[in-house]
């Protein structure tokens, strides 16, 4: 695939996991898909996914699972 950023080809998908909000307004959501170009370096999510994690927040009380989550402090 052809980088959007740098237009060289090399780049490849990777799933993550981006958390939206904070405290109990926290949204994790596991396995967004990441373009990554292994030629500049850059990562970036397609429009595609940006509207498939706002239609997710949207949704979050019909889709979203609770569960516990660690939290620590960076200091």
């Amino acid at each position: 695939m052809v980088c959007d950023i740098c237009g060289e080809s090399g780049v490849r998908q990777r799933y993550i996991s981006r958390s939206y909000g904070q405290g109990e307004a926290l949204l994790v959501i596991e396995d967004v898909p990441v373009m990554s170009c292994s030629q500049c370096g850059e990562s970036y999510l397609t429009a595609q996914t940006l509207h498939e994690i706002e239609r997710i927040k949207h949704q979050r009380e019909g889709i979203a699972v609770k569960r516990p989550v660690a939290v620590a402090v960076f200091s």
